[in-house]
């Protein structure tokens, strides 16, 4: 069974996620800062990240690079609703990186479901 770790600090993004992943077949894991989701990583690794890209403390583009130093091809969903810029601005810095799907918040069922399938069959692209 696949491990996904979710990493947001909304509580009902971390719920409704971890349902529709756990729905899916996944074993599912939260964390509610970058700090804790790293911290839970470095425990026992996991098959894909999603996190959120504006948290407070660390953010999501540094602990995306924090979690490469430990596992350089994780895959990763960044994911984004905005903040002090534009979630686009956001998501574009994250997608430089190899082996990153972005959403955008809200996002749709099948936006996560395809990207999460997609991810752990070894692909990538932007949604």
């Amino acid at each position: 069974m696949k491990r996904i770790l979710i990493i947001d600090d909304e509580q009902i993004v971390l719920e409704v996620l971890c349902k529709i992943l756990e729905l899916e077949g996944y074993e599912v894991v939260t964390a509610a800062s970058g700090d804790e989701g790293i911290e839970l990583f470095a425990q026992n690794p996991f098959d894909l990240v999603v996190t959120d890209m504006v948290m407070p403390g660390k953010d999501g583009l540094q602990t995306i690079l924090a979690l490469r130093q430990e596992s350089p091809d994780l895959a990763v969903i960044a994911m984004s609703g905005g903040g002090t810029i534009s979630k686009e601005r956001y998501l574009a810095v994250a997608g430089y990186l190899d082996g990153i799907v972005t959403i955008t918040k809200p996002f749709s069922l099948e936006s996560i479901t395809e990207a999460v399938a997609e991810l752990l069959a070894g692909g990538d692209e932007e949604r």
